[in-house]
């Protein structure tokens, strides 16, 4: 009798549903900065600079955009994952989530260290992210992990921008800032080899315009 209860809970856990209500859980802690990293935090032995009230506004600022990239990269591997075609694809979706995960928790605990907050837009943020997403995981396989790609390689660019802007003596902002940077070109190169197909040059163009819509308004709120 106990063999068949684990039997069929384990049946249960890969149901439609079961996905669902662990999205719609995954969406409400991303949503409300509720993040638990499984690698400690880059910053963890980088003392904390003297800074001004200025520069630490700023510092605040940008790593309030990187926590929002890392809610909609919640989003799109959420989505992409539930709606992929294969168990290879979606296994790959769920790894990369888990460790965008790490940047979400760094980034949020990294504001709180300078006296900030999170965006108070990341429900928009979220759900923008998530139907876009869908609808790359919808069109096939090649062409949402050609999504992945182009992401990655818009948010490595945006993350070398932000090591030339944080203030220099910023060290712990920057030890997370660069340690994310070198997770996305993993995440890129692990999605081109396994099928990716090239983001159309118009859509790439649309995905640069909301990626700087959506910094310039998480820098203030």
């Amino acid at each position: 009798m106990r063999f068949h209860i684990l039997e069929f809970a384990m049946a249960y856990k890969h149901t439609p549903l079961d996905r669902f209500i662990s999205g719609a859980d995954k969406a409400l802690r991303v949503i409300t900065g509720v993040a638990s990293a499984s690698r400690p935090t880059p910053a963890l032995h980088i003392p904390d600079a003297q800074m001004s009230d200025a520069e630490r506004r700023h510092s605040a600022g940008l790593m309030r955009v990187n926590h929002v990239g890392e809610v909609c990269a919640q989003a799109l591997y959420n989505s992409q994952g539930r709606f992929a075609k294969t168990e290879e694809i979606r296994a790959q979706f769920e790894q990369a989530g888990r460790e965008e995960e790490d940047h979400l928790a760094w980034t949020a605990q990294r504001l709180e260290e300078l006296g900030s907050h999170i965006s108070v837009l990341n429900p928009l943020f979220y759900a923008g992210a998530y139907a876009l997403g869908t609808v790359a995981a919808v069109i096939g396989d090649g062409a949402s992990l050609g999504f992945v790609v182009e992401t990655e390689r818009q948010v490595e660019a945006h993350l070398e921008s932000h090591l030339q802007k944080l203030p220099e003596q910023d060290g712990r902002s920057r030890a997370i800032v660069d340690q994310m940077r070198i997770d996305e070109i993993e995440h890129g190169a692990a999605a081109q080899a396994l099928g990716a197909i090239n983001t159309p040059a118009p859509v790439q163009a649309v995905m640069a315009v909301m990626g700087k819509v959506m910094t310039s308004t998480a820098y203030y709120i």
